[in-house]
């Protein structure tokens, strides 16, 4: 089991934002998507960042609502840690925990190819104990 079993679930879609858009735009692409984190990046492909819900409501704190107007890549995480398709699931949400983070994007050939949640990583757990408590109860009934 590793990432990229779970990219083969979920899928290589991932939402990316340029530096210089608003925070607003942000808050717009966060609900349009229903996602907690967008990639930074103006081309698509590199990463430039990450932001997230939490990012924002950080600086609406820090900053009240002129924050909005800011650019995102005054806001994001610009040491942003990522994995690759061969890492196992369980390092990958070992390294969730541990890094504090809910969103990891995955690295193929040195560009962005796709982004996982924790979310994903335990739904793709959860279907795969599921599936291996059918075969068990098929076994023992037959």
């Amino acid at each position: 089991m590793n990432v990229g079993d779970v990219v083969g679930k979920k899928g290589t879609a991932v939402v990316t934002i340029a530096g210089e858009a608003t925070v607003a735009q942000l808050v717009a692409l966060l609900a349009e998507h229903n996602i907690g984190a967008v990639v930074v990046s103006d081309d698509g492909h590199s990463i430039d960042g990450i932001v997230t819900e939490r990012d924002v409501v950080r600086r609406l704190a820090d900053r009240g609502a002129d924050v909005l107007s800011q650019p995102v890549a005054d806001i994001m995480t610009k040491e942003v840690v990522t994995t690759d398709l061969e890492q196992s699931i369980e390092e990958a949400a070992h390294t969730m925990t541990y890094s504090r983070i809910r969103h990891l994007p995955v690295i193929e050939d040195g560009t962005l190819a796709a982004i996982i949640s924790i979310g994903d990583v335990v739904k793709y757990r959860i279907d795969q104990l599921t599936d291996e408590r059918n075969h068990l109860l098929e076994y023992l009934h037959n």
